[in-house]
């Protein structure tokens, strides 16, 4: 199944510099900065800067490159808002969402990392 990539949804707009976000991590591949409706003490976005339109997308045409890059920025991202136990945290919740059944909002791969107090249950009703 081809992906359609919008290159006018906000992510993409932040990667161009057209909407301006405060950067908690950047690597070659990957940006992560705080959510502007934040669900926790630590809530960031977690984004490739390829244009990917979800997790499924992203693992089939990324580069390994940028697929490692990614999910060792996740873990530092972990790491530097002190929710990864390595450093000192208590755990913390990795989120993506796939699609309309999923309340994928963003066209653009995204992980949600959420910690610094308890996360409550998996998934509401």
């Amino acid at each position: 199944m081809p992906y359609a990539y919008d290159d006018q949804n906000i992510f993409a707009k932040i990667l161009r510099g057209e909407i301006p976000a405060k950067p908690v991590f950047e690597s070659e591949h990957t940006l992560a900065f705080p959510d502007i409706s934040p669900k926790k003490k630590a809530h960031v976005l977690v984004i490739p800067k390829g244009p990917y339109r979800c997790y499924d997308h992203f693992v089939q045409a990324a580069s390994d490159a940028e697929q490692l890059d990614f999910f060792k920025s996740v873990a530092k991202v972990a790491e530097l808002m002190g929710v990864a136990e390595s450093a000192g945290g208590e755990g913390f919740r990795l989120i993506t969402n796939s699609g309309a059944h999923s309340h994928q909002e963003v066209p653009h791969f995204h992980v949600h990392l959420l910690g610094g107090e308890p996360c409550g249950p998996l998934v509401c009703d």
